[in-house]
């Protein structure tokens, strides 16, 4: 799950407008102002409208860090692992290049 979502989740549960929907809907299948078939529509079309603008607000969210993190000048993952493979390889090197110094000890 990912920070989007969860911040996502937290919210809509939060402001509990899931169970609020369903709640309008219900009563209103109840009242006869809507059939039940309505309703599950109702409810599947909000439910899929409010997915959609949260997929849309997590790649706004997105975008938002991966700029802000560029301007600090943070590195990324992948970056940082490329200089811990060359601090290995430095390191293998100068480990060889001190043992084959003679009168030297490791």
């Amino acid at each position: 799950m990912t920070v989007f979502e969860t911040i996502r989740r937290a919210l809509m549960a939060g402001l509990g407008v899931p169970e609020k929907v369903k709640e309008l809907v219900d009563e209103l299948v109840k009242k006869g102002e809507l059939s039940e078939t309505q309703g599950a529509k109702l409810v599947k079309e909000w439910s899929d409208k409010m997915n959609k603008s949260g997929d849309e607000f997590g790649k706004s969210v997105t975008e938002f860090i991966h700029k802000t993190l560029e301007k600090m000048n943070v590195p990324t993952k992948n970056e940082v692992d490329k200089l811990n493979r060359k601090i290995q390889t430095l390191s293998a090197r100068l480990k060889k290049l001190e043992e084959s110094i003679p009168g030297k000890e490791g």
